[in-house]
């Protein structure tokens, strides 16, 4: 008989914390953010289990305790998803009808949207007022609210917001290949949202969802299965590195391979869609709450007319931008919170 080794609980638990984190954080943060949990930080990506881990010293326990949760805007809406429990949404016309209505609202109530015209430059007047360079033209605003990428409205801050450019432009993102998928006469063997997969398994893809069954609504009158295949994101350089280019065709074949693979859909698809979205996730590192703590300070100190919103600061999801947008218009209009 071969002798057997006892571990000690610690040891035990320090074998088990290493396994959740190569396994279930790893793909947690691919799927989120496209990211690598070695570089990523858990207090700015992921707020609620940082305060459990904070509260509680255990982030289960945390979570089943509670712990305190900042107060929530309050809607008809937001009532009935709670009350319904809705764990995902969408809009019958994709999420595209989201800024479509919104254009729609604005424009029908007077508001000039300017299409087709970069800003390439924000500078100062004396009495606080911005102009807001656009190239052969220019105009003036009382106030910025930046929705834009922070990495990129560093390069159109003036001289006088310098440190804010800096910080502004550590705030990184990586890039995703999107590969969407339909088959005609199959079924998935299984049910769910989709799955993610972790680094260990597959560098490359991050997740597939389960479109057709996500949201059988979206199928349309052809009656067939619909799958997206996520690939790259802080990984995308091993497919450079593997001496590929990055061309819709290796997109295409990487993610035949990955559903041929994981789902078992050998057949070819009867449609296809193919698009890389360059620098389309923030990536949320290490520090960057400290970050964001100098970038307020400096706005605050320097009392620049400008609020920073969108997915480089608090959250990276529709809801977490839609939720960002609302309270830059309560900050700068001054309404009320559920306004």
């Amino acid at each position: 008989m071969k002798p057997c080794t006892v571990l000690p609980s610690a040891a035990l638990d320090l074998s088990l914390t290493l396994k959740v984190a190569s396994l279930a954080m790893d793909s947690l943060c691919r799927g989120v953010f496209a990211g690598n949990s070695r570089e990523l930080s858990v207090r700015s990506c992921f707020p609620s289990l940082f305060q459990a881990e904070q509260s509680h010293r255990s982030v289960i326990l945390g979570l089943l305790l509670g712990t305190g949760r900042r107060p929530q805007p309050d809607s008809a809406l937001i009532r009935q998803a709670r009350a319904e429990r809705w764990t995902q949404w969408s809009l019958r016309g994709g999420l595209e009808m989201l800024p479509q209505a919104l254009d729609s609202h604005l424009t029908s109530r007077g508001v000039h949207v300017l299409r087709g015209q970069p800003v390439c430059g924000l500078s100062l007047h004396a009495e606080g007022h911005w102009k807001v360079s656009l190239g052969d033209s220019s105009l003036e605003a009382d106030h910025i609210i930046s929705a834009i990428p922070a990495s990129e409205l560093s390069k159109l801050l003036p001289a006088e917001a310098a440190p804010l450019a800096h910080v502004l432009s550590t705030i990184t993102a990586v890039s995703v290949a999107v590969v969407n998928l339909q088959y005609r006469g199959t079924h998935l063997p299984i049910q769910g949202f989709g799955h993610l997969v972790p680094s260990s398994e597959d560098p490359v893809v991050l997740g597939i969802v389960y479109d057709s069954i996500a949201f059988p609504e979206q199928d349309g009158n052809s009656p067939g299965l619909r799958v997206t295949v996520m690939l790259g994101g802080s990984w995308l350089h091993t497919l450079e590195a593997r001496g590929h280019a990055l061309s819709q065709e290796l997109f295409l074949q990487q993610a035949q391979e990955a559903v041929a693979t994981q789902l078992g859909l050998k057949e070819q698809p009867s449609h296809f869609l193919v698009h890389l979205h360059k620098n389309c996730i923030p990536q949320y590192t290490l520090g960057h709450w400290q970050k964001m703590e100098s970038a307020m300070q400096f706005l605050a100190a320097q009392r620049l007319p400008l609020t920073l919103a969108g997915a480089s600061y608090d959250g990276v999801a529709v809801n977490d931008c839609i939720e960002s947008g609302r309270q830059a218009a309560v900050s700068v209009l001054g309404t009320g919170p559920n306004s």
